[in-house]
């Protein structure tokens, strides 16, 4: 079919409408594209289809400079101007907070962005498998796969660590000589200010050339920490049973909003520094604590928000139930020596002991809060809520569920910690009604 591309889907799609009305998510598509599509699937309300062909091409439209764009999942959006996408991004926040969250027509400022498009992300984490021949290879998933697409680079790690994909992959190959080497993906990690670099290497148990994996790899790149993280079961859960630090310090050390960040392999830390930066001056500001609050920062992580409260406000406790994330947050916690009441545990069960508070920042992983947890935030009954979200759909749902605890929408601000892609952070505000 013949179509015009009207908009971007949160997901990656361009959004056209048939002839019958139906709304067709058209992957390959840009918005002001017209295009020939075929339909792969068919529903009662919404069709799916792949651009055929760009018949009159958009004026957003790009040429993608990775090679592997089209095959590989991990950039959507290369083909459309960074302004199309931000566009894209807004709109996407807008939607969810109306349709799920229930706002009539919510306050959602212009997106908070940074200067690069590429080369942005301080970490990049690559799948370990198998080519025809048996070689070891290290990939990324073919977009709505699991099948794996080798890479040789990626044009969005820093410039000076883009190879380090196709060197570690030959090193590794090398080494698996010597028998199998068990692994399941390696990470990358190279830190924008301090220059660190780490190597994670994530593995089921088993036996291990430590000291053959150190020389091999370290003639193959440069590093500061190398690990190899023991996990069990599914790799997305990170049940990390331990962390061997095969050379080096054993953490990446990143600087931000003035601090020093300690990051072990396991711990999360946002992939994009400088505008990470930019969305941490955006929540304290948000929050504005005046000294003598009592701060709540839920979802602690390894302390991007706790650090920086430590300075403003009169106190802080931070929560945090990931164990390799507590470690970290001592850590941090010790070296900038700021004064901050750590309760390491589940927000559900934690925060009804912490006792009331007048502020809260809460940044929970990409599903959101459980019922149990809003309800306990809520319970603590702080006067402002700053929520950070990765996802708008569960943003959204727990925006209808603070509604109900008493607290009222103020505003959202997307923030593209993700360009090229159509992932987007968001920080919105959330107050106690007054009456």
């Amino acid at each position: 079919m013949k179509l015009t591309i009207d908009s971007l889907a949160h997901g990656g799609d361009g959004v056209a409408r048939a002839e019958d009305g139906r709304a067709v998510f058209v992957t390959g598509a840009c918005p002001g594209d017209v295009v020939s599509a075929v339909v792969t699937e068919e529903h009662d309300r919404y069709l799916r289809a792949t651009v055929v062909e760009v018949l009159e091409p958009s004026p957003e439209r790009r040429r993608p400079p990775c090679p592997y764009f089209g095959e590989c999942g991990g950039c959507q959006w290369q083909h459309v101007s960074h302004a199309a996408q931000v566009v894209a991004k807004r709109q996407a926040v807008i939607d969810a907070l109306t349709r799920i969250g229930g706002v009539t027509q919510p306050l959602v400022e212009e997106v908070l962005t940074g200067g690069h498009a590429y080369g942005y992300r301080n970490k990049v984490e690559l799948t370990v498998g198998e080519d025809a021949r048996g070689g070891l290879v290290l990939g990324l998933s073919a977009i709505g796969t699991q099948r794996l697409v080798p890479v040789e680079s990626c044009l969005l790690l820093p410039e000076k660590r883009r190879a380090y994909p196709k060197a570690l992959a030959g090193a590794l190959r090398f080494l698996s000589r010597g028998g199998p080497l068990g692994l399941s993906r390696v990470a990358i990690r190279s830190a924008a200010r301090t220059g660190d670099v780490e190597v994670d290497l994530w593995a089921a148990p088993g036996p291990f050339a430590r000291a053959a994996a150190v020389r091999t790899l370290s003639s193959a790149v440069r590093f500061e920490t190398l690990t190899r993280v023991l996990a069990r079961g599914d790799v997305k859960s990170r049940d990390v049973s331990n962390v061997e630090v095969l050379a080096g310090q054993g953490y990446l050390r990143e600087r931000m909003n003035g601090f020093e960040y300690r990051v072990s392999a396991p711990s999360f830390f946002q992939v994009n520094t400088p505008v990470a930066e930019s969305m941490t001056a955006l929540v304290l500001a948000e929050l504005a604590p005046d000294g003598s609050d009592r701060v709540l920062d839920v979802y602690a992580g390894v302390g991007t928000f706790t650090l920086p409260l430590a300075d403003l406000a009169g106190e802080v406790v931070a929560l945090e139930s990931y164990g390799p994330a507590v470690r970290d947050l001592r850590r941090n916690i010790d070296h900038a020596g700021v004064d901050v009441d750590l309760a390491p545990g589940d927000a559900a069960r934690a925060l009804p002991d912490v006792g009331s508070a007048d502020l809260a920042v809460v940044d929970p992983p990409r599903s959101g809060l459980t019922d149990a947890a809003a309800a306990a935030i809520a319970g603590c009954g702080p006067r402002r809520i700053v929520y950070v979200s990765c996802d708008p759909a569960t943003l959204a749902r727990d925006v209808a569920r603070l509604r109900t605890h008493g607290y009222s929408f103020v505003r959202a601000t997307p923030v593209d910690l993700f360009p090229q892609t159509y992932h987007t952070e968001t920080v919105a505000v959330l107050d106690r009604d007054r009456s």
